[in-house]
């Protein structure tokens, strides 16, 4: 059966196959260059998008922006060394701006400016670039060789047609980043709430706080948080069938920053592993802590567990699990500064356990603050979700919605 070059997905009305075009066909190069220092805002392309420049970096890095590209909304900016990675952009977010001269910036001529922007984000664009690239000093700085990249074929649509992809594609990027900006929002409560409902170093009483509690928070050592502790260890891994059983190992990798619950274990051991190393199996519901590899890190643990050298685990706790998980990640984050260390940080068991955190003495305060962020994390991790399921349903109309 001959291959039609039309799209597995298409808006319906339309049927014609797409025309193959030269690249260098739909665009063209513009050389505008600044001839004083900031005469426009600074702005940098990068994989994920167009910013500014203060965005990426912080700071200009040049010595002199005289001489750079000016770009207006709708062009088309490529790298000239990164563009195999995937470092090309259609400007859609500034109406005008500068860029370094490090970059080619070019006019859409015969083609949509959202459909161009949609299609530099299809996978196989990628290869398109490398069709057209010549080795460079290492492997990810490939230099295009721009007239074999303009002589290349690309398949598009009627302008029509176009349009509607390109809409599409525009209204799923603005759904992402209106639920990006959700996230970055949450995610700047939960640390503003951090602040203001544990005291301030050295004082016994919060800012903000649950009606009903007065009394002041008590000083306790982390040690007298649970009955029990457990340390961890490593079975032997050229033992394949220590890894071949259904407990959870964790290690400091399976932990991220800030999700405090989020532990995803790869790997598995037996009972045997267990017997016959270090590691102990910890009961559920107990707060591992790294000490070691990526200390500072740590994690609730809802189920049974076994975990490696570089955690210290505190189980059958003395306080509410969550309140006392929170207490201990806003005295680590204090007190991480101080962890002294060589090539690897790290924290004694005996250390760690003498660190001192103010408390409510009332159960019911620790409840109600325990919850209070176990709930607003539920809500952050919700949005991830539905942020990540919306990039991967992008991914596959990309993939579905080009030739």
């Amino acid at each position: 059966m001959e291959h039609k070059n039309i799209p597995e997905i298409r808006f319906s009305g339309f049927t014609n196959e797409w025309e193959q075009r030269k690249f260098g066909d739909l665009i063209k190069e513009k050389r505008e260059k600044t001839k004083i220092e900031n005469e426009d805002t600074l702005l940098s392309c990068a994989i994920d998008g167009m910013f500014l420049n203060s965005e990426m970096f912080g700071h200009f890095r040049g010595t002199s922006n005289v001489g750079y590209l000016k770009i207006k909304m709708n062009d088309l900016i490529l790298s000239a060394q990164n563009l195999h990675l995937g470092n090309a952009n259609v400007n859609m977010r500034f109406d005008h701006g500068i860029i370094s001269p490090a970059y080619k910036v070019y006019s859409l001529e015969k083609v949509e400016p959202n459909f161009m922007n949609a299609w530099l984000k299809v996978g196989s664009t990628k290869n398109f670039f490398e069709r057209a690239t010549t080795e460079g000093a290492s492997v990810c700085r490939k230099n295009i060789l721009w007239n074999d990249l303009y002589k290349q074929l690309l398949s598009i649509p009627s302008f029509s047609e176009q349009q509607k992809i390109g809409s599409f594609f525009k209204q799923l990027d603005n759904t992402i980043a209106l639920h990006q900006r959700k996230l970055d929002l949450l995610k700047e409560q939960k640390k503003g709430f951090l602040q203001k409902m544990f005291p301030k170093n050295s004082e016994t009483v919060p800012e903000l706080r649950f009606s009903g509690f007065t009394n002041e928070w008590e000083e306790r050592k982390l040690g007298e948080f649970s009955q029990d502790t457990f340390g961890g260890g490593t079975p032997k891994t050229s033992i394949k069938e220590y890894w071949s059983g259904q407990i959870p190992w964790i290690q400091s990798s399976d932990l991220t920053k800030n999700d405090l619950y989020g532990v995803l274990p790869k790997k598995y051991i037996t009972e045997t592993a267990i017997r016959n190393s270090a590691t102990k199996l910890i009961p559920a519901k107990s707060i591992a802590i790294v000490t070691r590899v990526g200390v500072g890190k740590l994690a609730f643990m809802p189920y049974e567990f076994t975990s490696s050298q570089d955690f210290l685990s505190l189980s059958n706790l003395q306080v509410d699990y969550n309140f006392g998980l929170y207490a201990i990640y806003k005295m680590l984050q204090r007190e991480l500064n101080n962890i002294q260390g060589t090539s690897i940080k790290g924290i004694t068991k005996s250390d760690l356990l003498d660190k001192e955190l103010v408390i409510p003495t009332n159960v019911e305060e620790q409840q109600k603050i325990g919850s209070f962020f176990k709930q607003l994390n539920d809500t952050i991790a919700l949005h991830q979700r539905k942020l990540d399921l919306l990039k991967e349903q992008k991914k596959g109309f990309l993939q579905k919605m080009f030739v």
